[in-house]
């Protein structure tokens, strides 16, 4: 396949720039009104929110639009059928591109950002697999517990003091506390500090700069923000390098992921890790393990805090599969069913990786109509795809956790829920951040009852993943009885809901998603 150099020096596959995107009747794909010469579409468009207005252009376009900026065009898919026929693995494969290939200064050739002709990304992915398997995540069940101690007894301080919770930035440290301890044994105190840890802040800035080169007609127009990124990667690799010292010279750990990295060998060509690799991996587990799953939690629990009934039933199931134990086993996680459909429902809503790119194979077609040649590339739009009317119903930007229900999850067509990617090159953690994310909702469900603050509107902030801006939550302790009975289901109304019907505030039947694009 024939390849192209960036002006970051980074060789990229054959369609990352507009003139190469393999689409050869692209005339066909509609755009945005109102295109301007050399800068493109433009009008109307927020530098800080590219996501959200790719969701209103695709409700205004359809299944199938393309965006030109500064020279550079792209095409993004989020139909159901168009985005089923992207998932077929024998025609298409992960196509590393815009934000994603920005990361590779950071992590080159690690699990999430290399190419498919990199033979690093097999070699990392057979060593680090069992690392996920059953018997490592019930390993990990215990020190995922003793993290969430440390955010409820953090939380209990703060609603001592009548202070209401910071969400995302609590979230950011329980998730980043828990892949430090889960998979590298170690401790970066974030419940101790009063502003976010070093790491995060450097993790937060290398994400944010990578989305800004996509909304420039040139880097050069970045160079202060480039020097901060440099910084800010010489930072994460001071970090994991001196992890790593740390771990080689303490004679190893507990068989955790770092110890399959520095000492785990192919089980079948007998190759290890280099040393640059094992740092990269490092700097991808560390961010890409706590990163996406804060989010999600923040989404989770302020839905959560929207809609009491929801919470009440997820508690209830909470107190009756958990009954009067004072810790939850590994198995009794995985047994909150209605838990794991809130955060299925938040993670559709706003899946917090919202898009991931696919090149064909081959010359195909695709949908039977778009010709694309080999290296061909597009954005499968998640969020979008999660709000496909055909598939989720006319009310389909509701919050409404039966959508997941066993039934439902079965009469709807494949590749329609896609939080974590799709095929051989999805998510790799996916498991872990499930289990961890339904085990806090369950223990703060337990414990809290969350209130919402009535004047906030929920924002989006984009930094190449998805995270509420400025989510804080009133907390009240629990004077309900363990064990007490789960209510009956909600009615179905929601769905059934007259278009436009007035409905009250906080319930699970809102007419739009109340969002407000950050900054605004």
């Amino acid at each position: 396949m024939a390849e192209t150099v960036t002006t970051t020096g980074e060789t990229l596959p054959k369609g990352f720039r507009g003139a190469e995107l393999g689409w050869p009747e692209l005339h066909r794909i509609p755009h945005p009104p109102h295109r301007l010469p050399l800068l493109g579409d433009v009008l109307g468009a927020s530098r800080n929110t590219p996501l959200q207005d790719s969701l209103r252009y695709a409700r205004q376009l359809g299944p199938i639009f393309r965006r030109k900026a500064f020279g550079r065009e792209f095409v993004f898919v989020w139909g159901a059928e168009l985005a089923a026929d992207m998932a077929d693995e024998s025609r298409f494969a992960k196509h590393v591109g815009l934000g994603i290939a920005n990361l590779r200064p950071v992590v080159g050739d690690a699990l999430f950002t290399a190419y498919n002709h990199e033979p690093n990304w097999q070699l990392a992915h057979d060593v680090l697999a069992p690392g996920f398997s059953r018997e490592a995540m019930a390993a990990y069940h215990p020190m995922m517990l003793a993290v969430a101690e440390r955010l409820t007894a953090h939380w209990d301080g703060e609603l001592a003091a009548g202070r209401s919770v910071d969400v995302p930035g609590d979230m950011t440290k329980l998730t980043l506390e828990t892949i430090a301890r889960t998979g590298f044994g170690h401790d970066f105190g974030s419940f101790e500090r009063t502003r976010p840890h070093p790491f995060v802040t450097a993790m937060v800035g290398t994400l944010t700069y990578a989305q800004r080169l996509n909304t420039i007609p040139h880097p050069r127009l970045l160079r202060r923000a480039a020097r901060r990124n440099a910084a800010d990667i010489a930072h994460l690799n001071r970090t994991v390098d001196d992890l790593v010292r740390k771990r080689r010279g303490g004679g190893g750990g507990d068989g955790d992921l770092l110890d399959r990295m520095l000492d785990t060998a192919h089980p079948e060509t007998g190759e290890r890790l280099s040393a640059q690799n094992v740092r990269r991996q490092v700097i991808t587990f560390l961010v890409a393990g706590h990163e996406t799953t804060s989010g999600a939690l923040s989404f989770a629990l302020h839905y959560l805090s929207l809609n009491p009934q929801v919470a009440a039933r997820a508690r209830a199931e909470v107190d009756r599969v958990w009954a009067d134990a004072a810790v939850p086993g590994y198995d009794q996680v995985a047994k909150l069913r209605y838990v794991r459909r809130v955060l299925d429902e938040a993670l559709r809503l706003w899946p917090t990786a919202p898009a991931f790119a696919r090149e064909a194979r081959e010359d195909t077609v695709l949908g039977g109509e778009h010709p694309m040649r080999r290296g061909g590339w597009a954005l499968v739009l998640t969020a979008m795809l999660h709000r496909d009317p055909q598939v989720w119903g006319a009310h389909a930007e509701r919050f409404d956790p039966d959508r997941f229900d066993t039934s439902a999850v079965r009469s709807r067509a494949p590749h329609t829920f896609k939080p974590f990617g799709t095929g051989a090159r999805a998510c790799i953690g996916r498991q872990f951040a499930l289990h961890e994310a339904t085990l806090v909702l369950g223990l703060l469900l337990r414990r809290y009852d969350l209130r919402p603050d009535p004047a906030y509107r929920l924002r989006v902030a984009e930094r190449l993943t998805l995270m509420p801006e400025g989510l804080r939550l009133g907390l009240e302790r629990r004077t309900a009885p363990v064990g007490s009975p789960e209510p009956a289901p909600r009615p179905d109304a929601p769905d059934r809901a007259a278009p436009g019907a007035s409905v009250p505030h906080g319930t699970m039947s809102e007419p739009r998603c109340p969002v407000h694009r950050a900054g605004d």
